[in-house]
C-alpha cells in the first residue's frame, strides 16, 4: 500500500445497499448547507461580465469542475446550485443569463463508477457534461480553462500513505496501528507532511487551471481543536476498526504483518493548518473561511437500519485493496458490534467533526 496512490481505492459504486449513492446523506447535508455561502460568494466575488461576456477565448461560456465527484447525487446538487447562482449574478448585473453556456466536468479517480454517475445525470439540458478521470493532486485541465472549481469531503484523503510508516528502520514505523492517533509523534508528522505536500500540489494545479478571478469552493472536515481525540467520533471509529483488525489477528484470521503494513490514507487538518497552507501557496486570496453550519443536525446513525454502512462505504476501498475481499464481510460484522457497543454511538451528534467552508479566488497571475 505504500506505493499505491490512495486514489486507486474508490467509493463503492453501483446502486446496491453498500453503495456510496445510498450512504452519503451526511456529505449531502454538508453540500446543501454550503449552498447559501456559495450563492453569496458568487454574488460578491465573481465578475461575470469580465469572465463570461468579455472573454476573447471562450465568450459566453462558463466551465465548472467538481473534483472528487464520486457516484452519488451530491455532485449534481452542488453543480446545480453553482449554475443557478451564476445565472442570478448575470441577471443582477443586467446581463443575459440565457446566453451563457455551461460546461461541467465531473472528476474522480480512474476507477470511479462513472457509469452509475452518468445514468443519474439530470436530463434538463442546463449544461454539457463530461467525465475527467485522474487525481486532482495533479493537472487535469488546460491552463486558464476553468471559472469555478468545487470539492467537498475529498481533500482529507491523502494521495498516498506516507512511506516512512512502513519503514521498519524509521521512527515513524506504525507497527500495530492503522492511523496516527495514539502513535508516536513521528507518525503524526509524516501524515501532516504528506497532507501539506498534497495541498500544495492541489493548489498549484488549480492555480494553473482557473482563470484570473475564478473561484474555488471547498468543504473540508477538520480536527476540532480543543477536543481530545478520544471524544471525537471521526477518530474513535478508526480506533474501533483498528481494534477489530487486531482481534482478527489474535484469532489467526488476519496476518499481523498485514496490519503492520496497513495505514489509512486520511488526514484531518486543523483550520489554522489549512489557512497557513493556503497563505503559503500564495496563488489564492481567501474570500471566506468559516465553520460550516448545517441546515439540519448531523445524520443520526441510530436511525439508520445499518449504521455501519456509511463507514463501510468510505473505508472498504483501501481495506479491500490491502487485505483482499475475503475478510470484508466478517471484518465489518465484527466492527459493527464494537461500534454499537461503544459509548460514542449514543453520542454521535456531539463533538462532531468540524467542517470548514473555504472560498478562494484566483489572484491575477
Amino acid at each position: 500500500m505504500a506505493d499505491t496512490p490512495a486514489a486507486s481505492y474508490p467509493m463503492i459504486g453501483g446502486d446496491g445497499p453498500c453503495s456510496y449513492a445510498h450512504n452519503s446523506s451526511f456529505q449531502r447535508t454538508a453540500v446543501e448547507s454550503a449552498q447559501a455561502l456559495i450563492n453569496e460568494g458568487i454574488s460578491e466575488n465573481l465578475d461575470v461580465k469580465q469572465l463570461i461576456f468579455s472573454s476573447p477565448s471562450s465568450p459566453n461560456s462558463f466551465s465548472i469542475a467538481d473534483l472528487g465527484c464520486s457516484v452519488g447525487l451530491n455532485t449534481f446538487i452542488a453543480v446545480q446550485n453553482i449554475i443557478e447562482s451564476v445565472k442570478f449574478k448575470c441577471l443582477a448585473d443586467d446581463l443575459c443569463s440565457e446566453a451563457v453556456e455551461f460546461q461541467v466536468f465531473f472528476n474522480d479517480h480512474v476507477s470511479n463508477d462513472f457509469n452509475t454517475l452518468f445514468k443519474s445525470l439530470p436530463c434538463d439540458g442546463q449544461y454539457f457534461a463530461a467525465a475527467v478521470s485522474g487525481s486532482f493532486h495533479g493537472r487535469l485541465f488546460p491552463k486558464a480553462s476553468l471559472h469555478f472549481a468545487h470539492s467537498s469531503y475529498s481533500l482529507q484523503w491523502l494521495s498516498r500513505v506516507p512511506k516512512e510508516l512502513l519503514d521498519k528502520k524509521s521512527p515513524a514505523w506504525n507497527k500495530g496501528r492503522i492511523y496516527y492517533i495514539g502513535a508516536p509523534s513521528e507518525v503524526f508528522e509524516a501524515y501532516s507532511a504528506q497532507f501539506a505536500k498534497d495541498m500544495e500540489s492541489f493548489l498549484n494545479s488549480r492555480a494553473q487551471e482557473l482563470v484570473n478571478g475564478g473561484l474555488m469552493a471547498l468543504i473540508i472536515p477538520c480536527y476540532p481543536v480543543g477536543i481530545p481525540p478520544s471524544q471525537c467520533p471521526m477518530f474513535v471509529i478508526i480506533d474501533l476498526l483498528e481494534a477489530t483488525l487486531m482481534d482478527m489477528v489474535n484469532m489467526g484470521l488476519v496476518s499481523e504483518d498485514k496490519v503492520d503494513s496497513f495505514n489509512l490514507p486520511k488526514y484531518y487538518p486543523t483550520p489554522q493548518e489549512l489557512r497557513s497552507l493556503i497563505h503559503k501557496n500564495g496563488c489564492f486570496s481567501i474570500e471566506k473561511m468559516e465553520p460550516l453550519v448545517r441546515n439540519r443536525g448531523p445524520v443520526n446513525e441510530s436511525k439508520i437500519q445499518d449504521p455501519i454502512l456509511p463507514l463501510r462505504t468510505a473505508l472498504e476501498g483501501p481495506i479491500k485493496g490491502h487485505f483482499g475481499s475475503e475478510i470484508i464481510d466478517e471484518l465489518f460484522d465484527r466492527y459493527k458490534k464494537k461500534f454499537l457497543e461503544s459509548p460514542i454511538f449514543s453520542h454521535v451528534n456531539k463533538n462532531q467533526v468540524q467542517e470548514m467552508f473555504i472560498l478562494l479566488k484566483r489572484r491575477v497571475a
